[in-house]
């Protein structure tokens, strides 16, 4: 009887923490596996192919245009992998699919969390979530900290949570183009340290929902520390971007016209690039936690926008008439 009760407590555990991979709203089309150009295969010319597309049964694929101007599609499957930890030298895709079930299992199930949920939370991995607050913020464990001086963990958790939500969206909906983005690089990586300088490949740009995203990856010496009793360590600086197209260029001219030059600039730079650490990724997915307004926040807004997840007038419209307000308003609300 001992034993039935371990195993099912372990295979509930199991669905509490992994549950959240199926909880995408987003869905992604399906491409014949004979058709994609498997990296480090590449073409002359852009195949036309969707990007991202799911192949194979569950493989999902982007598509890269590399330095030489060749295309060539990456197996970038959001999945568990083997271990990623800089302490110990191990670079596996980590725990991708890892959601809290144990502190929030309605988010776990479904992706999102319920206010009652984060109203009710006192501790998170074992901490108590004031701790977690007093680390996240600047000069707790890191000087530019998780969090601004005036947000609490919780604080920021709710409000990204009501974001996400009014988007129709979940919070794996928004980790997986990140994460697809973070295995690509990972690839190249493991794939590049086997070959010869000549042979090696340089991704330049890829391609998502249409869009056509630059990006920039960086390391740096040591590593950072999770807030959270948590395996998560971090060291990268991730940097995406891409051009705003004609329509969403006259849609937010017309829309906030009312703004300086400067204030506009700045709106269509919160909505069209973002610079982070891998750290976030896990965070999105595991807690949903976006991190608050410092310079490594990805805010689901700009996820939403850069990566081709909803259009500009939806986005207006979550933001309730007002992204400028939205973007430069603090999170000091915490949940009831």
């Amino acid at each position: 009887m001992t034993k039935t009760i371990l195993t099912l407590v372990l295979l509930l555990s199991a669905v509490c923490f992994l549950q959240a991979q199926h909880s995408y709203k987003h869905q992604l089309p399906t491409v014949s596996y004979e058709k994609l150009i498997k990296a480090p295969a590449s073409v002359d010319e852009n195949p036309g192919l969707p990007s991202p597309v799911v192949s194979d049964g569950s493989r999902e694929f982007i598509l890269f245009k590399t330095a030489a101007n060749k295309y060539t599609c990456m197996d970038v499957t959001v999945e568990n992998g083997e271990p990623f930890d800089y302490k110990l030298g191990l670079s596996g895709k980590g725990n991708q699919l890892k959601a809290d079930g144990e502190d929030f299992p309605h988010f776990a199930e479904t992706g999102i969390h319920t206010t009652e949920e984060l109203a009710n939370a006192k501790t998170i991995t074992g901490l108590s979530v004031a701790k977690i607050t007093v680390d996240a913020r600047p000069w707790g464990s890191s000087g530019v900290g998780f969090v601004a001086d005036d947000e609490t963990i919780m604080s920021v958790i709710w409000a990204d949570n009501q974001t996400v939500g009014k988007l129709g969206l979940t919070h794996p909906d928004m980790a997986r183009p990140l994460f697809h983005f973070w295995n690509a690089m990972h690839y190249q990586e493991k794939y590049n340290a086997e070959q010869e300088p000549d042979s090696r490949l340089q991704l330049a740009s890829f391609f998502y929902n249409g869009k056509e995203l630059q990006f920039k990856v960086q390391g740096s010496r040591g590593w950072q520390e999770s807030i959270f009793n948590d395996e998560i360590l971090g060291t990268g600086h991730l940097e995406i971007w891409r051009e705003l197209i004609d329509e969403e260029q006259e849609f937010l001219n017309e829309k906030y016209k009312h703004l300086t030059a400067e204030q506009l600039e700045r709106l269509k730079k919160e909505l069209s690039y973002l610079h982070t650490g891998e750290m976030v990724l896990f965070y999105i997915n595991r807690y949903g936690f976006y991190e608050g307004h410092n310079e490594y926040r990805v805010d689901p807004v700009t996820v939403a926008f850069l990566f081709g997840l909803k259009p500009i007038n939806e986005l207006h419209q979550a933001a309730d008439g007002d992204l400028y307000g939205y973007f430069i308003a603090h999170f000091t609300e915490n949940p009831e």
